[in-house]
């Protein structure tokens, strides 16, 4: 079991639907093995009882059944107002939905993406932003997302970056399909979005984990922008932030940590396991007159189970700041 595991982190594969259910059943039973130590201890201090381990075991099961089976079907829909200083009225209102880390593959199969993009869709947004992480590894799954992303529409299209999980097999034939299904892959590079008489200035940055980002040569390509307000930046590794908010953009857009999967249920930005590593590691967080959001994604990396951290659609709107 343990090697299939392995070779799953590797190279993903597709694999039949009777097979993925058999892994949830083992992933419910890893779950809640790794939970029954806690539970029955708490079953033996409310009532000692011989059967206490037992006990405890039964006592886990509802909740790696939700963390590993319900938990990462139900995605939220998070609204947040970004507010910032000398925004052009044109953006005032502005609108981008950012999408990161599906981790399409066996186990989060492409038909759960399709109604992730349909709900994003449904935002009536302005731009659409992809974060990275649209693999979990190999090339198995590459058409299948594209031909997923393919289906997002907003006015001013979708722009994204790749993530390390990207580059975990070969990246090059999924940054030709994304190309192909009309999506705008920057790779420490720019683009520029016009409405009304404002330019929002869009910069991507590579892949840390391979070392294909260059946060300094992205932004010594950077365009003629008088005003840094509009300025918006994508970097699916939010450790990157203080660098890139020494260039003083306005807003960075990452993900990559998942919020760590299992959070405090009510207060998942502030307590998570990704806080022990990162210290940008979940939603809002600010340098100066930067600021950035990081997302906790939609789909999963290691343990195929969320607990606490919701998988996410973040709609984010741009406010002129109030004096």
């Amino acid at each position: 079991l343990l090697r299939g595991r392995v070779a799953f982190i590797h190279w993903d594969r597709p694999i039949s639907a009777p097979r993925r259910a058999a892994e949830e059943l083992y992933y419910i039973h890893w779950t809640a093995t790794l939970l029954t130590p806690l539970a029955a201890g708490v079953a033996m201090l409310l009532r000692p009882l011989p059967e206490a381990w037992l006990v405890g075991y039964a006592s886990a099961w509802p909740i790696a059944l939700w963390a590993v089976a319900l938990r990462p079907r139900w995605e939220r829909v998070r609204h947040v107002d970004v507010a910032i200083a000398d925004l052009p009225p044109a953006l005032d209102g502005y609108r981008i939905v950012q999408l990161s880390d599906l981790h399409i593959g066996s186990l989060c199969p492409p038909g759960r993406a399709e109604r992730w993009i349909r709900r994003a869709n449904a935002l009536s947004p302005d731009l659409i932003a992809l974060t990275g992480d649209y693999v979990t590894s190999g090339v198995s799954f590459h058409a299948d997302i594209a031909r997923t992303l393919a289906g997002l529409t907003a006015p001013d299209g979708v722009v994204a970056i790749m993530g390390n999980h990207d580059y975990y097999g070969d990246g090059e034939p999924l940054l030709t399909l994304l190309a192909a299904a009309d999506v705008t892959v920057l790779r420490n590079s720019w683009c520029t979005r016009t409405r009304g008489d404002a330019e929002l200035h869009v910069a991507g940055i590579d892949d840390r984990y391979t070392q294909r980002a260059d946060v300094a040569a992205t932004f010594a390509e950077r365009p003629d922008i008088s005003d840094r307000a509009t300025t918006l930046v994508l970097a699916h590794d939010p450790v990157l932030f203080p660098t890139i908010a020494e260039h003083g953009p306005a807003l960075v857009l990452s993900g990559h940590t998942h919020w760590g999967q299992i959070a405090l249920p009510f207060a998942p930005q502030r307590l998570n396991v990704a806080g022990l590593r990162y210290r940008f590691h979940a939603g809002l967080g600010r340098i100066d007159g930067s600021q950035i959001y990081v997302s906790p994604g939609l789909g999963m990396t290691g343990a195929p189970l969320r607990f606490g951290a919701a998988p996410e659609i973040t709609a984010i709107t741009l406010r002129a700041a109030q004096c």
